[in-house]
């Protein structure tokens, strides 16, 4: 597994395990003729309650007051800056935005990810970015269910149930559907004020 895939799976555990206070945008639904974007963000804010330098174990308390332990590897940079009192930040982004082409173009699937921490000496910190982007043929519409069947580049199949009557008016066996998928996390940690 890549760092990045691994840096976005711990924040997706982090995120969605730890029971940590979340202010959740809602769900961003955003449409145009032959295309639509779904995109949201997840925060938290934690303190830190406890920091144990021999085994890089952190102690993290949410609004609520729930405690969560965290073993911070190390490849993570500047961990003796962490100090009791600190403030950590998270924010998880995702999107995916689905366009209708007109056929002809070659059936791709492409991954690009960037990874980036703090600069020694710094408090901790780090941000991780994926866009993975698919180009895939339509090889059937049915209009009375509204189910479209894509065949990727590696020639897999999948049914994609569209709702929106109109765009589906749109999509024609023959077409092609583009899409881009973009999942960002970024983890800070900031001094207590005054300090």
């Amino acid at each position: 597994m890549t760092n990045g895939k691994l840096i976005i799976a711990a924040a997706l555990v982090c995120l969605a395990n730890t029971g940590f206070a979340q202010t959740e945008a809602p769900v961003t639904v955003k449409s145009e003729p032959g295309k639509v974007t779904v995109s949201d963000t997840v925060k938290t804010t934690s303190t830190v309650v406890g920091v144990e330098p021999e085994t890089r174990t952190v102690w993290l308390k949410d609004p609520k007051g729930k405690v969560v332990q965290v073993v911070v590897g190390e490849e993570a940079r500047n961990f003796d800056q962490i100090k009791v009192g600190d403030m950590v930040k998270a924010e998880y982004s995702q999107a995916l935005t689905v366009s209708l082409q007109k056929g002809g173009a070659p059936l791709t699937a492409n991954e690009t990810q960037t990874l980036d921490r703090a600069p020694a000496g710094a408090k901790p910190a780090g941000s991780a970015s994926r866009e993975v982007t698919i180009m895939a043929n339509v090889t059937a519409v049915n209009h009375q269910s509204g189910v479209v069947t894509l065949k990727g580049p590696q020639g897999n199949s999948v049914d994609v149930i569209v709702q929106d009557p109109e765009q589906l008016k749109r999509i024609k066996k023959g077409d092609q559907m583009k899409a881009v998928y973009t999942e960002a996390v970024a983890i800070s940690v900031e001094p207590v004020a005054g300090k």
